[in-house]
This record gives structure tokens, sequence and C-alpha cells, in this order.
């Protein structure tokens, strides 16, 4: 069973989410009197790609998984989200099915907003509309770049710019370096990148050997962090 979290403590965690970018206390405090309180054990998901899109989230606590399937049948993984960051935004935007599907990679706690709340709650506070159509169009941006690095980048690149990304997301100083605090397995790398789990394997175990990185058991620690920052941006 998730334990609930303390109701400051989830307020805290709503007014630093970009959906509440220029909204005072008073009225984040409002916005979230319309919403529910939402758990999700490890492995499950929020909402899968091509369904009906009728909620959107905020993650409290937990960690989860943005993934696409390809006509081909191929899963890519489009990026992670902890707490702070939102899910389903584009329910209030627009009438499209999910484009993507939310897993939770750890147990989750999130409040959510039923496509209609959302949409009514946007007419009565603009900002709302204004911070969800910002939040869509930073997500834009960083698929550009992500697309940008599979075609311009070697592997190599790709997969060292992937682990400082989730460094900077969910990065906790550990002894011997600085550990991505949640799961990640090399299949999930080479679903970021664009690639296969023998490169991944192949290139991890040349940084283990060289001790820029160690791992165990779907966890990474960066021991030597400016070395991947190097080749990451071939300096």
């Amino acid at each position: 069973m998730i334990r609930p979290m303390e109701t400051a403590v989830i307020q805290e965690i709503i007014t630093r989410c970009a959906l509440m970018d220029g909204l005072t206390e008073e009225e984040c405090r409002a916005i979230v009197q319309h919403s529910r309180h939402y758990e999700i054990l490890q492995d499950r998901f929020f909402f899968h790609q091509g369904e009906d899109a009728t909620a959107m989230y905020i993650i409290l606590s937990g960690r989860a998984k943005l993934t696409q399937v390809t006509q081909a049948g191929e899963q890519v993984i489009v990026g992670y989200c902890g707490a702070g960051d939102g899910l389903g935004i584009i329910v209030a935007l627009s009438e499209i099915d999910y484009p993507l599907s939310a897993e939770a990679v750890t147990d989750c706690q999130a409040i959510c907003w039923q496509r209609d709340q959302m949409k009514a709650l946007m007419l009565t506070y603009p900002q709302l509309a204004i911070n969800g159509m910002g939040m869509i169009a930073q997500r834009f941006v960083k698929l550009q770049e992500r697309y940008r690095d599979i075609a311009t980048r070697r592997v190599e690149q790709r997969v060292a710019r992937a682990l400082l990304r989730l460094v900077r997301q969910f990065g906790k100083k550990v002894d011997g370096g600085v550990l991505i605090d949640m799961p990640l397995s090399r299949q999930d790398l080479a679903e970021m990148t664009g690639t296969n789990i023998y490169n991944v394997s192949r290139i991890l175990s040349k940084w283990e050997r060289e001790e820029w990185i160690a791992s165990q058991r779907q966890r990474v620690i960066l021991c030597k962090a400016h070395e991947l920052v190097v080749l990451a941006e071939d300096l």
C-alpha cells in the first residue's frame, strides 16, 4: 500500500509544477480542490497509446515512463517523468487520443482531473491554458532535439546524452558518484537512443572498465560525469 502524502507536501509539489506558473497559492489551492487523488503501482499504466484521452495527471511521487509503439511494432521511450511533472496535458487542449503510453516504473501517487473539469478550470484561470500550451511546446522542442541526436550523433554519444539527461532529472549523490534514482535497464537505454541492447551493453561494459560508470541490477551510477559530458558534446 502506498503511504498517503500530507496536504502541505502536495501543495508544495503542485506549486512548483510548470502548469501552475504565474498562479497564486490561493488559485493553485482552488484548482487542486477539483482534482482527485490517484495511486498506481509499479508496472501499471496511467493510460495507453490510442485510448480516448479522458484525464490528465500531475505526479506527486514516483517515476513514470512515456513510450510510443511505432507502426513496425517497436517501442520507443520518449522520456521519463517525476514529481511535479504533468501527464496527458493534451486532453484539455485537443480531442485526440493519447499519443503515447505512461507506465509507472516505481509506485506513484498523482492527482488527476477529468477532461471536462480541466477545460472548465482553464476557462476560469486562463493562465492554466497558457501554461499547458507552453508545456506542450517544450516537449515538442525536446522531441526535435532527440530526433536530431538520432540523425546526427554516434550511438555512444546518444547513450551518454541519455544518461546525462536522466542525471539532471533524477540524479542523487551517493558514494562514488551520482545515482540515477530510478530503475533503468539496458533495454530502456536502447529504446531511448534508437539502437539495440547489444550496442548499449557493449558501450556500458566499456565505460565500466574505464570506471566512468558503475551499474548493477537496473541501477546506474555516474562515477566520472565529466568524461561523459566531453563525449556527449564531442569536445
